[in-house]
């Protein structure tokens, strides 16, 4: 594989006890440990050390005889001391690359974590420098795209056949690896990872999405965890085609707050006083682009895919509404285009392979609606209550619809054969009550369903990814637990178990630079 040094490992399937409930299954490889070389195509963050190896695992874990393999592409930075733990990273998606995490997330831990931990991430199967890789059409980003807020039945139609024609390249162009997919597929990959690295129990922290694969990682191996970090949390609840039509609600109440902020920023952008002010110029703007894209290339859809940011990072807030304001105020395309380079999707083979691969989990993790009448009430309805993404939404998941792999029941931790507290140690959670992308409660959800985990609430919170991001309240409970496995006491009914209060809002016209959880435009 190009840019990584190979380790001829290969997981063998697990027994078909694997499954049994309370039982890790035993995955195992042929050689004990992994070989790690310099990263020819990764660079770390900082001065850090960082190093690069790959795995050979089962495209279907536990299939007869073993069959086809996939690779998986890691990258580790190891502890500044004595190695004591090692702690697996996923920023979440489904479909983002997440071996540049290793650096980011040594980078943002404490010199006593640093000093015990290695900390290694990975991309998972279908993404990044695994192979092979989820292949669709890039040519869909081609911009500007339609307008996603069908005019009539006519232009919703145009819609629908571009979404199914999505689903059908991504069936020819991929292969088998669009059936193994799954969640399940990718936890067992995290075993296989765990063995590779010839440990008897990882750590791990997920981020969104990767809260998700986590909870169902521990409940497919709950003696193979040592501690399980889970942020900003998807609601285990409700399978993805529901929780993308509540995230379309989260995702608008955050837009109202940046709106707000705005409003409060008068002085700064000029885009009116008032929420109601700042909101009416935004989609006025998205109607302006609908006529004449900025540049001929930033539409109403590549306006949406930019500026959903704002409810994955406050961080974010200046940087939009400068690149609004220059437009709204005086004409000035060139920021908004720049938002678009830097956020927005492209018609390029990284786009193409995240955006499949985020499809190639989702769709077939649980069930969605076949009939294109169920897509539209449900879109309707949404975009009434929430018209900053409703429309956008539906049609990032809608080749779901048509999808050419086989979904199965949605994982529902806790019920079944898996009841059990995530592990036997529990579990720590934590969120932020202004998170967009997954709304919050998703984490009092997870909560009642782990019943030896402790929830910790960053009120007032806008960010989506709090652990070891800068809020010292959050990130000393999460080093106490990662040090000495201690947690917040568990309070008596629904929670949370702790309290940490936000970082200030940001300033007007200064901009962080932080790598986001997740890729904007995601559900996850």
């Amino acid at each position: 594989m190009s840019g990584v040094l190979t380790a001829s490992l290969v997981a063998l399937p697990a027994p078909a006890a694997a499954h049994a409930p309370g039982a890790a299954p035993a995955t195992r490889i042929d050689q004990k440990a992994l070989r790690w070389g310099p990263c020819e195509d990764l660079e770390p963050v900082g001065d850090e050390t960082l190093e690069c190896a790959a795995l050979t695992v089962p495209l279907e874990h536990g299939a007869p005889g073993g069959g086809e393999t996939v690779e998986i592409a890691l990258s580790r930075v190891p502890a500044t001391g004595t190695a004591e733990h090692t702690l697996l990273v996923n920023p979440g998606g489904p479909g983002s690359a997440g071996r540049r995490w290793a650096s980011h997330t040594h980078r943002r831990m404490s010199p006593e974590l640093r000093e015990v931990y290695d900390v290694v991430a990975f991309d998972p199967r279908g993404v990044g420098a695994s192979t092979p890789r989820v292949t669709c059409d890039p040519s869909h980003f081609t911009a500007p795209r339609p307008d996603g807020v069908p005019a009539d039945a006519a232009a919703e139609e145009a819609l629908h056949a571009d979404a199914e024609a999505y689903a059908r390249s991504c069936a020819e162009n991929t292969g088998p690896l669009l059936d193994h997919m799954r969640t399940e597929d990718l936890a067992h990959d995290m075993d296989a990872i765990r063995v590779g690295l010839d440990l008897e129990e990882i750590d791990y922290l997920g981020y969104s999405y990767g809260s998700y694969l986590g909870t169902v990682y521990s409940a497919l191996y709950p003696d193979r965890v040592r501690a399980l970090v889970l942020d900003s949390v998807v609601d285990p609840d409700n399978p993805w085609y529901e929780s993308n039509l509540r995230q379309s609600l989260a995702l608008d109440r955050s837009a109202r707050g940046f709106f707000g902020w705005v409003a409060r920023h008068d002085d700064a952008y000029g885009l009116g006083a008032d929420p109601d002010t700042v909101e009416k110029a935004y989609y006025a703007l998205r109607s302006e682009l609908a006529e004449d894209p900025a540049g001929g290339v930033v539409g109403p859809t590549e306006l949406e895919s930019s500026v959903i940011v704002v409810a994955y990072s406050g961080a974010s807030w200046p940087t939009v509404a400068a690149a609004l304001s220059d437009r709204i105020t005086r004409g000035d395309s060139a920021a908004l285009r720049s938002l678009h380079e830097s956020y927005g999707e492209m018609p390029d083979a990284a786009t193409d392979t995240g955006y499949g691969a985020y499809l190639a989990v989702q769709c077939t993790d649980a069930p969605w609606p076949a009939d294109r009448e169920t897509w539209h009430e449900d879109a309707e309805d949404v975009h009434d209550s929430a018209p900053f993404m409703g429309w956008h939404n539906i049609w990032y998941n809608a080749p779901c619809a048509t999808w050419g792999a086989d979904a199965d029941a949605w994982f529902q931790v806790g019920d079944g054969p898996y009841r059990h507290p995530a592990y036997r140690g529990g579990a720590l959670i934590v969120h932020a009550t202004g998170d967009g992308a997954t709304p919050v409660e998703g984490s009092y959800a997870l909560r009642e369903r782990l019943t030896g985990a402790s929830l910790v609430i960053e009120e007032g919170g806008l960010t989506h990814g709090v652990a070891l991001t800068g809020n010292v309240c959050v990130d000393e409970i999460a080093r106490d637990y990662l040090l000495e496995g201690t947690l917040p006491e568990r309070a008596d009914g629904t929670g949370p178990d702790a309290v940490c209060q936000a970082r200030p809002e940001p300033s007007p016209r200064t901009a962080q630079s932080e790598p986001l959880v997740d890729r904007p435009g995601t559900s996850g």
